[in-house]
C-alpha cells in the first residue's frame, strides 16, 4: 500500500499513513494539534526498495554508469578449448 503524507495548517510535523489507493482520504486528523491535516503532493518512493533484488539492480546499474578501470591484462590470457576423452563425442556433428 502506498504511504501518504499529510500536514496541518499549524505546520506540525508531517503525518505519514498508509492507505489503499481507492480509500485514501483528502484529510486526516493531526495527532499533535487535532486539526485537519491535508494531503501533501510528493514524489513517489520508487527507489527505496530494500529487497535483495533491488540491491542487485542498483549494483548492476552502478557498474553500468561507472565501470571498473582495467590497468593490465589478465595474467593467464585465453585458455584453449576443452577437449573430451569420451569416444562417443566424436560422433557428434561439428559446428
Amino acid at each position: 500500500m502506498p504511504t501518504y503524507s499529510f500536514r496541518c495548517a499549524q505546520r506540525c510535523d508531517p503525518v505519514e499513513q498508509s492507505f489503499s489507493m481507492a480509500d485514501v482520504p483528502s484529510e486526516v486528523t493531526c495527532p499533535e494539534c487535532g486539526e485537519a491535516a491535508g494531503r501533501k503532493i510528493s514524489s513517489p518512493a520508487l527507489g527505496r526498495g530494500s529487497s535483495a533484488a533491488m540491491k542487485a539492480h542498483d549494483a548492476s546499474r552502478a557498474t553500468a554508469d561507472t565501470p571498473a578501470v582495467v590497468s593490465s591484462l589478465p595474467p593467464a590470457g585465453r585458455s584453449a578449448p576443452r577437449t573430451t576423452s569420451n569416444p562417443l563425442h566424436r560422433r557428434l556433428p561439428r559446428p
